[in-house]
C-alpha cells in the first residue's frame, strides 16, 4: 500500500515500536523504499528522523540499524527521564491551568473505573497518557519537546518489549493521584520528589524485567 511520504515516519515508528522491525534489524533504504512506494529521499529524511528519536543507530561500516535494547541503555534513558520528569511536575505546579487541572482529575477516575473493574487495564497506554498531559501542563516547550517527542518514542520500545507484566495498576493510579495532588497545592518541590520516586520505582521494574528475560 502506497503511504505520503509525509506519512512515512510515523509508519516506521509503530513498526519499530511494535518489534515488526525488530531490535539490530539493518535498514536498507530501497527496500524500506518498496515497502512504502515512497522515494529513496523520503525513507532516508524518515531515518534520520528516527535517529534522533533514539529508535535507529548508524554503525561504521554497517549503515542504519534499528537501536538495541539493553540495560544500560535502559538505564540511562530512565536516569534522564527521572530528571526531566520530576522538572516537568515542578514546573506545572506554578503552570498549570484550570482545563488541564480537570482533564488530568479526569483522567485518572477513568483510570480508577478499569482498575475498579477488574477488566484488562491498558496500563502502559494510560500511564503514558496521564504523563503526557502533565508534561504540557508546565508550559516549557523546550521539556515538552525533549519528554513528548525524543524521549517517549524510545520509552515505548522497551515498554512494548518488555510488556510491563507483573505490575500492580493500583500501585502506579495511587502514585500518580498523589502526583496530581502535590501539583494543584502548588507544592512544586514534593510533586517533583514524588515523581522522581515513581519513575525510578518504574525504572527498576523495568530493568528486573529486563535482566530476567536476558537470563
Amino acid at each position: 500500500m502506497s503511504v505520503l511520504s509525509e506519512d512515512l515516519t510515523p509508519r516506521l515508528v509503530e513498526a519499530v515500536i511494535s518489534g515488526e522491525l525488530t531490535p539490530g534489524t539493518k535498514l536498507s533504504e530501497p527496500e524500506l523504499a518498496r515497502r512504502y512506494a515512497v522515494g529513496r529521499g523520503s525513507v532516508r529524511e524518515a531515518l534520520l528522523r528516527l535517529e534522533g528519536l533514539g529508535l535507529v543507530e548508524r554503525l561504521p561500516r554497517q549503515g542504519a540499524r534499528v537501536v538495541q535494547l539493553t540495560a544500560e541503555g535502559l538505564t540511562e534513558l530512565f536516569a534522564v527521564r527521572e530528571a526531566l520528569e520530576g522538572m516537568a511536575c515542578r514546573l506545572a505546579a506554578v503552570a498549570i491551568s484550570r482545563e488541564e487541572a480537570e482533564s488530568l482529575t479526569r483522567l485518572l477516575d477513568e483510570h480508577q473505573k478499569f482498575v475498579d473493574s477488574q477488566e484488562v487495564y491498558l496500563r502502559q497506554q494510560g500511564e503514558e497518557d496521564f504523563h503526557y498531559l502533565l508534561f504540557k501542563a508546565s508550559h516549557n516547550r523546550m521539556l515538552v519537546g525533549l519528554l513528548c517527542d525524543e524521549l517517549y518514542q524510545l520509552l515505548r520500545m522497551y515498554r512494548h518489549r518488555l510488556s510491563y507484566r507483573h505490575s500492580d495498576p493500583r500501585l502506579a493510579l495511587r502514585e500518580h493521584r498523589q502526583i496530581l495532588d502535590a501539583v494543584l497545592q502548588g507544592d512544586g518541590e514534593l510533586a517533583e520528589l514524588l515523581m522522581r520516586r515513581h519513575v525510578a520505582r518504574s525504572r527498576n521494574h523495568l530493568l528486573a524485567q529486563f535482566q530476567e528475560e536476558m537470563q
